[in-house]
């Protein structure tokens, strides 16, 4: 499978460049920024390692040759401020996802190729993107959640010091403030997360919010994430790359599940080769189903601000 990565040169662009080479599920990576001596130098970084990871070709290259790929990743953009929100972005990296897909339509898009949304605001992005491109709305994804629900189960794992790998708990709604905990649902290896000695609601409350700040907190201190980002961009193109038929928070354009619809935002969906096959309305309490009704109508309102 053929990647393009828009923005390879910038920091998630790069990390999730390092992701798929590690991961080995993808055979040719394609970095294309406007920075293009930058994207050699990560492409010849990277193609130093090959030998200790795996055998793809990994270049530098121009827009144009995106529309070749079969999933073209979107990292391109401008960094979120240490206190502005996900959405805040929205007038400042509208203008350049436009002109990125413009470019890639007059080349023309391959009939089974995936567009997969990095970039914030990536549900509003994601959206515009089945305004603005051929492709069908199942073929277009956003990291959403994916990301958000990493940090909480890493965060839940930290809090109980347990295996992060065998929490099961998730993010849903927008990728930003109006993001969803689903605690109803939240185990560990099985055991409701409500079991574990410990658990309180106070606890509870200090794990979200440490997660709804975590891409804030990477912002100050260090510029940006960069690494989980990547390992999360990694992780769903395993479920494409292999036809995995993956459940993954992901944000896909909703069209009635949980009476949502006109927006994209994540909610649990079945990924694979084909794109997002399926949005599985997860069981929730009324009061997390309210907050992701909320989350929708936020991000609509957001929308409708937008031309189009």
């Amino acid at each position: 499978m053929k990647v393009a990565i828009l923005g390879g040169a910038g920091r998630v662009g790069s990390s999730a460049a390092f992701a798929l080479q590690m991961a080995g599920d993808v055979t040719e990576i394609l970095l294309v920024d406007s920075a293009t001596e930058q994207a050699e130098g990560e492409a010849l970084d990277l193609r130093h390692g090959a030998s200790l990871s795996s055998p793809q070709k990994i270049r530098a290259a121009e827009l144009r040759e995106a529309a070749e790929c079969e999933v073209i990743i979107h990292c391109a953009g401008l960094r979120r401020r240490p206190d502005e929100s996900r959405l805040g972005l929205i007038n400042r990296n509208v203008g350049l996802f436009r002109n990125l897909l413009e470019e890639i339509n007059r080349a023309g898009w391959r009939k089974d190729a995936l567009l997969l949304v990095v970039a914030n605001p990536v549900d509003i992005l994601t959206y515009l993107a089945t305004k603005l491109c051929p492709l069908p709305p199942p073929r277009i994804i956003g990291l959403g959640t994916l990301v958000d629900t990493a940090r909480f189960r890493s965060f839940i794992g930290e809090h109980f010091g347990l295996d992060q790998t065998q929490v099961e708990a998730l993010i849903l709604g927008e990728h930003g403030d109006s993001m969803v905990p689903i605690w109803s649902s939240a185990s560990v290896n099985g055991i409701p997360l409500a079991s574990l000695p410990g658990f309180t609601p106070a606890a509870a409350e200090e794990i979200f919010q440490k997660t709804k700040t975590s891409g804030a907190d990477a912002i100050r201190l260090k510029g940006g994430a960069g690494f989980c980002v990547g390992l999360a961009i990694s992780h769903l193109l395993k479920a494409i790359a292999n036809d995995r038929r993956t459940l993954l928070p992901v944000s896909t354009l909703q069209q009635g599940v949980m009476e949502i619809q006109n927006v994209s935002l994540s909610l649990p969906t079945i990924v694979a080769k084909a794109g997002a096959l399926e949005v599985v309305e997860p069981a929730v309490s009324e009061r997390e189903r309210a907050a992701l009704m909320e989350s929708a109508e936020i991000l609509k309102r957001t929308l409708s601000s937008i031309q189009i």
